[in-house]
């Protein structure tokens, strides 16, 4: 699954906490959701209440708000010009509640208390539930509250539906796959833009059997046809694939390392999205510097937390990736980036029954709705929908235009250490690398480019 992994801080005022699951894992306790608990403090007369954990972004002033991300990413003069996302959709395949070891809070709550705070349109959201059929659709985990916080951060004018998957969807690898089968349907008649961080995500290649990756690659071909761009988180165990069963992987404590990509990130039909450590300012938002997300080796000798990154053993290298440095053969993964730091996650609102808890994002579920509320803006300046737009990002970074598109993330790897052994991923390079993909998006030279390069 996409999700940092953090030490859980318990907190008696808070009546609910943000994350999946939490579990022992050498000497680690797992937070698996792309949130992060935050210690958050808020401004005088705020409802905000403090949730806690050490080394991570750790207040509004500290974590970044929707402005500042915007104003990073080059997302501000978009929506300055009325660029905001409006008339597209951003489909969210999420997990239902309830679901084993996790806190809920009420999505419709969290986003009134999330537009008020930031002062934000409200947000459009809708529930489709004909897949999992629970009585409350709008109760939501806390990966579920991120990924739309931040789809509508970024492109705060377009509507979002959220497609409710069952819990159960992540016993098994073959539960998985129909799940992601299922959302994939009927999210492709929902929406252009479908972002996946968690529902849908069906663990490192070695997992799915030959049948079921045609089933999913047979999906994501029907999305293509209808002209609908499918973003995929890649990951954080950097090198290493996302185990196959993961509640039992998870809350096992342990599964074995594989060096491989994930599925169905690796897909060539998908936007895989890997994740950065952003550096920005707090007080304008202006962009500073980015290197890749992976976080230092800690005093229990190991290291799970970095973005997902490598390369296919099932799909060959598609046709957009010809010509790029470092890609042999097969798909390589991830094909771009944004945020994903713990350390540097945009500002997420949980609400609490009495008022709100502040949490900070962070993993490749924070950066892969990113970039579905990019894609959201690409659609609604080209005026159509973009669908496919891999072979668009690979002429853009090919091109003379990268380093206006892009911010190029040249420091770090996504080596991660299980039980004290190294499983040596990928370095960060000038240009597309295997941890960072072409690095994170400028939107105000992207979208009009990706409008000028896409061939649809």
């Amino acid at each position: 699954m996409t999700k940092p992994l953090s030490r859980v801080v318990s907190s008696s005022n808070t009546r609910r906490a943000s994350g999946r699951w939490a579990v022992a894992a050498s000497s680690l306790a797992i937070v698996a959701s792309g949130l992060c608990l935050a210690s958050a403090s808020t401004a005088s007369g705020s409802t905000g209440r403090k949730v806690g954990a050490t080394g991570d972004c750790n207040s509004i002033a500290t974590c970044y708000t929707p402005q500042q991300l915007e104003v990073a990413y080059g997302i501000e003069p978009l929506l300055a010009r009325g660029i905001d996302g409006r008339g597209e959709t951003v489909v969210l395949p999420e997990l239902a509640y309830p679901l084993a070891h996790v806190a809920e809070s009420d999505l419709r709550a969290d986003f009134k208390q999330f537009d008020t705070l930031f002062k934000l349109p409200s947000a459009k959201l809708r529930f489709v539930n004909s897949l999992a059929h629970v009585a409350e659709p709008w109760l939501a985990n806390g990966e579920e509250v991120l990924d739309a916080e931040v789809v509508h951060a970024v492109a705060p004018g377009a509507a979002i539906t959220i497609v409710l998957v069952k819990a159960t969807s992540l016993n098994d690898t073959a539960s998985a796959v129909e799940a992601a089968v299922s959302a994939l349907g009927l999210a492709s008649s929902e929406g252009a833009v479908i972002s996946i961080s968690a529902a849908g995500q069906t663990g490192g290649e070695h997992c799915d059997s030959r049948a079921q990756v045609t089933q999913l690659n047979t999906a994501l071909q029907s999305a293509a046809q209808k002209h609908v761009t499918v973003v995929v988180a890649s990951g954080d165990v950097g090198s290493v694939g996302e185990p196959c069963h993961v509640i039992k992987g998870l809350i096992g404590g342990s599964f074995p390392p594989v060096k491989e990509a994930n599925l169905p990130a690796s897909d060539p039909l998908v936007l895989s999205v890997g994740g950065t450590s952003l550096t920005a300012s707090h007080t304008t938002g202006v962009y500073q510097s980015e290197i890749v997300w992976g976080l230092p080796f800690g005093t229990a000798g190991t290291q799970f937390q970095a973005s997902g990154g490598g390369f296919s053993t099932l799909f060959a290298r598609p046709a957009y990736q010809a010509g790029v440095a470092g890609i042999g053969s097969y798909r390589g993964v991830p094909d771009v980036s944004a945020d994903a730091s713990p350390h540097s996650g945009m500002t997420v609102i949980v609400s609490n029954g009495s008022g709100y808890d502040i949490v900070n994002g962070g993993g490749t579920s924070q950066s892969a709705p990113i970039w579905a509320g990019i894609i959201a803006l690409a659609d609604q300046f080209a005026g159509r929908q973009l669908g496919d737009v891999n072979p668009a990002m690979y002429a853009i970074g090919k091109s003379a235009s990268y380093h206006r598109a892009f911010h190029d993330a040249t420091t770090g790897n996504n080596t991660p250490v299980f039980a004290g052994k190294k499983i040596t991923g990928y370095r960060a390079t000038k240009g597309w690398d295997p941890v960072s993909g072409w690095g994170s998006p400028d939107a105000q030279a992207l979208v009009p480019l990706l409008k000028q390069y896409d061939r649809g």
